[in-house]
């Protein structure tokens, strides 16, 4: 949500170029964030669940990130100049990027504790704080400062001339601050015991899910460096780069439906792992997520010109359009990819999540290095997609053999058909033509409100009958 609200800020204040720059050091954040988690957070859903004395897991898997969190943060201080050059990075902003990096993993498990509790009001006022705090610095920094600088001395000296990315750097480090010092209670009630013997444990699962979560990385967000890397000029990768992060976050309307379902559907993934036949209840949850996400889809692909309007202000990022419901797609592909991974997470084969994430990896690699020469931008969308969709067959396939589960396909396979070929037709034939695409968009939805209504209103009857007898 945070990026996606930055957008249309970034995109009038930043010239292309610089957003290319800004997008590859927040693609190395992603990548660093991962690593510094390493799994610790699902394997701290998964013992939470399963273990007796709850105070020992969420003790020892904070305990675990606090230590590793400072190892990593000083050996990275000691050898930045090394990892700047690494990353191709200037070391003023990787200064910024590892105290990021070092606040926002002290915040991982108490986040973790908030779900595992069900305190979502909680954990949704301290992520939104979190926001809040962010665009505001932004705005004050990028808009206002220099007003400002001009009319008053105090101001003058906070103020410095082509200095955008430091100064969106200061503001994502002074949100995480606040963050770390909103979930600080955390660390006041926790008792300090580390229990060795479970900490082995956690980790033996956590492994896979960091190596998962690596592969997933670069699926989302290496292209960024791929592209900036492998075109001629260093001009021509950073406006490629600009325009292909900016519309790249038109997808951010599946993503943030896709991650807040995950937020929300993980934790029942696992309390409920033991209750009577939850195989049935997993079906029927990718069955709501397809048919929201295909009403996400086919109404942002028709609406795209409309919101690019909004979102991205300046005209130079628009050339890079034709991505959108290719990334759409595939975010879609990757959200349907998280409802099947239940079967890995419960059954504790998470090394499966592993292979599978390296495998749509190794393909995101290919075909970028094969495509981007050839295509640009347009490769590392297909590429995205290849890699997704890849995921989604492989983890289906792996589920029949090792945790079958009774999804409707033929359902579930119309909707998608659907809602994927009707994307591609408005956007790529009737781009704009409002007087057919909107109309189509209501027939759309309809259909899915007549052919889904009486077993909406079953579910719905079934949650009444269930409070009314609480």
């Amino acid at each position: 949500m945070l990026t996606f609200l930055l957008v249309p800020l970034y995109t009038e204040v930043l010239a292309v170029g610089v957003y290319g720059k800004v997008s590859i050091i927040f693609s190395w954040f992603a990548i660093f964030n991962v690593i510094l988690a390493y799994g610790m957070e699902t394997a701290f859903f998964r013992f939470f669940n399963k273990e007796s004395d709850k105070e020992f897991v969420t003790s020892t898997s904070a305990l675990s990130i606090i230590f590793t969190s400072i190892t990593i943060f000083l050996a990275a201080l000691f050898f930045k100049t090394q990892l700047a050059s690494l990353i191709d990075i200037k070391v003023e902003y990787l200064n910024f990027v590892l105290w990021i990096l070092f606040l926002d993993a002290l915040v991982i498990i108490p986040f973790a504790w908030l779900r595992a509790k069900e305190q979502p009001t909680r954990y949704a006022v301290i992520k939104i704080t979190n926001v809040v705090v962010n665009i505001s610095f932004n705005l004050f920094f990028l808009l206002f400062l220099e007003d400002f600088a001009s009319e008053n001395s105090l101001f003058n000296t906070l103020y410095k001339s082509n200095y955008e990315i430091n100064y969106i750097l200061v503001s994502t480090l002074v949100a995480s601050v606040v963050t770390l010092m909103l979930m600080f209670p955390f660390y006041k009630r926790i008792n300090y015991t580390f229990n060795v013997a479970l900490w082995r444990k956690m980790l033996e699962y956590a492994f896979p899910v960091l190596i998962a979560g690596l592969a997933y990385t670069i699926n989302e967000t290496f292209n960024r460096i791929l592209l900036d890397s492998s075109l001629s000029t260093a001009l021509d990768s950073e406006r490629e780069v600009g325009m292909f992060s900016a519309c790249y976050k038109l997808a951010l309307f599946m993503t943030l439906f896709a991650t807040a379902f995950r937020l929300g559907i993980e934790p029942y993934f696992f309390s409920h792992s033991n209750s009577r036949n939850p195989q049935k209840n997993y079906a029927k949850i990718l069955e709501y997520f397809v048919i929201l996400g295909s009403v996400i889809l086919v109404t942002v692909v028709v609406f795209a010109d409309i919101i690019k309007v909004l979102i991205i202000r300046d005209e130079a990022f628009w050339e890079a359009m034709w991505i959108v419901p290719i990334i759409l797609i595939a975010s879609f592909c990757l959200g349907i990819y998280h409802n099947l991974s239940v079967w890995y997470k419960i059954t504790d084969r998470t090394k499966f999540g592993a292979y599978i994430s390296m495998f749509g990896a190794m393909i995101t690699l290919g075909l970028n290095v094969w495509l981007i020469p050839i295509m640009g931008y347009k490769g590392s969308a297909l590429a995205t997609l290849a890699a997704y969709s890849s995921m989604v067959l492989l983890s289906y396939v792996f589920s029949r053999k090792y945790y079958p589960i009774p999804y409707n396909l033929n359902k579930i396979g119309a909707y998608l058909f659907f809602s994927i070929s009707m994307s591609v037709i408005v956007f790529y034939y009737f781009r704009e033509n409002y007087l057919i695409t909107v109309p189509l968009l209501c027939v759309f939805i309809i259909a899915i409100f007549l052919l889904e209504k009486n077993e909406w209103e079953q579910l719905i009857n079934s949650e009444k009958n269930k409070n009314s007898n609480i």
